[in-house]
């Protein structure tokens, strides 16, 4: 009778544990806000994920679907520009985001991935004629909410 007990209570501790080692890696997972839908490329669908690493770095990933080419946009532009306003609002150029096809299909899709030592509140796109400046020139193509 009373190892049936001891048996009992010791499963019961294991299963704790068990779900307690479970549960803490689904706590440290990336947080992942999806674009709102966009009035000037209204198919696009996408979401960011943004994650904090071991070195206190937060690595953004982007996926996007439907995502029209730059060119075909009106006015056309060049490129897409990926941007991240932070804790002092001002938005920052983190990088170029290219369209392209995936494989055996004509649906169009664009990655995205970069890291930044500051926490980002927002990210959005705009399409630009250079992707490198340092000031956004045209509307908002995405946009997250705040983080």
């Amino acid at each position: 009778m009373k190892t049936k007990k001891i048996t009992g209570r010791i499963q019961k501790i294991a299963l704790i544990i068990a779900l307690a080692i479970f549960l803490v890696p689904v706590t440290s997972c990336a947080q992942r806000v999806n674009f709102l839908v966009s009035t000037v490329t209204p198919a696009a669908k996408g979401s960011v994920k943004v994650k904090e690493d071991s070195n206190k770095n937060y690595r953004i990933k982007i996926h996007i679907v439907d995502l029209a080419e730059p060119e075909r946009l009106s006015p056309p532009r060049n490129a897409y520009v990926v941007w991240m306003v932070a804790d002092d609002n001002v938005p920052k150029n983190i990088g170029q985001i290219k369209t392209s096809t995936a494989l055996f299909s004509n649906k169009l899709k664009a990655d995205f991935e970069s890291v930044s030592v500051e926490k980002p509140k927002k990210i959005f796109i705009t399409a630009e004629n250079d992707p490198s400046i340092q000031y956004m020139y045209s509307e908002m193509i995405l946009t997250t909410n705040n983080f």
